[in-house]
């Protein structure tokens, strides 16, 4: 598979190299193995000759050619993390330049992929426009805003919408190379990940903070505080909307705007964040907990941390234990 790397200057420095390295240890077990020759055959490649990564180091790139059609073509995370440098980011010329390049190899069958802030990227050339994609949970409000035809879901870590693959937060490098490797060999990216110790991790929602994302519009913000003070209540849309001063329509509206979420299913983000806390730091039993953020008994909790979260209770209470 001949993968191209585009490497835009202030590239995320561990964004890149997770890459760049699940895929050469995936080359080297295929080697050891015998399972034949490098399967993956990597360019780094750029608008200019060379680019500066976020951390100051200079990465020697071929000039990407409009003519040629990698299989698949990787756009790594920027090193702006926050929706005012983003922005200012996204504005260089040179990221014009490098979406003029992702259409003419999407339009020629090469699978274009990206992960974290270098979703931003992709979607900027309109090519998500209708189609389901992901990006890192703190500037899902951003992306959002910014591209509002693309069906974000920020809860998962990658996801695949026909010739295009979108990955989560600054790890979801790792597992977007792993795909990758999947789709020339499962077995081959089952071996690759034991070797790097990579857990499956299909979902953010156990990592993201949903209070963070709640602040960019007042009326969510005070919905969210009320909402936490009431976890262990049955939920109520009107008491709701009272308690954030405002209709049941305009809250269900700003939610959605803000985070792609109905009023439940925020609250029930909440009960998970609150659930994974107390497993990971209280001997609490299930049924105790679940009592704690609003459900009767613990089959309800186990079944939405499976799905939110991607991880049993087994898995959330060893994880403070490691």
């Amino acid at each position: 598979m001949r993968v191209s790397v585009l490497v835009l200057d202030g590239t995320f420095d561990m964004g890149l190299s997770a890459i760049l390295d699940t895929l050469d240890t995936a080359n080297d077990l295929a080697r050891a193995t015998g399972k034949g020759s490098a399967p993956f055959q990597v360019r780094l490649v750029g608008i200019a000759t060379q680019s500066r990564t976020h951390q100051g180091l200079v990465v020697a790139l071929q000039r990407a050619e409009p003519t040629a059609r990698p299989d698949a073509v990787v756009v790594p995370a920027l090193g702006a993390k926050m929706p005012d440098p983003l922005g200012a980011a996204l504005s260089r010329r040179e990221i014009g330049s490098a979406g003029a390049l992702l259409c003419r190899w999407a339009r020629a069958g090469t699978l274009v992929a990206a992960a974290c802030t270098g979703t931003f990227v992709l979607a900027e050339t309109g090519l998500l426009d209708g189609r389901e994609a992901t990006t890192t949970w703190w500037l899902a409000p951003m992306f959002r805003e910014r591209y509002p035809r693309v069906r974000l879901d920020d809860s998962r870590m990658l996801v695949k919408s026909g010739n295009f693959i979108t990955g989560g937060a600054s790890l979801s490098h790792l597992d977007l190379a792993l795909h990758l490797v999947r789709r020339k060999s499962p077995a081959l990216a089952a071996l690759t990940a034991r070797y790097l110790v990579i857990e499956p991790r299909p979902s953010q929602a156990a990592y993201a903070i949903p209070d963070h994302l709640a602040h960019d519009d007042p009326i969510v913000h005070r919905f969210e505080k009320w909402a936490r003070r009431n976890l262990g209540d049955r939920f109520s849309l009107a008491h709701a909307a009272r308690a954030a001063g405002t209709s049941e329509r305009t809250l269900a509206r700003r939610l959605h705007a803000t985070l792609g979420k109905s009023p439940l299913s925020y609250v029930q983000e909440l009960r998970v964040e609150r659930a994974v806390h107390l497993l990971q730091t209280t001997d609490a039993s299930v049924d105790e907990i679940a009592g704690e953020v609003g459900y009767k008994d613990g089959i309800t909790l186990r079944t939405l941390l499976r799905e939110k979260t991607g991880r049993g209770v087994r898995d959330l209470r060893s994880t403070s234990r490691q």
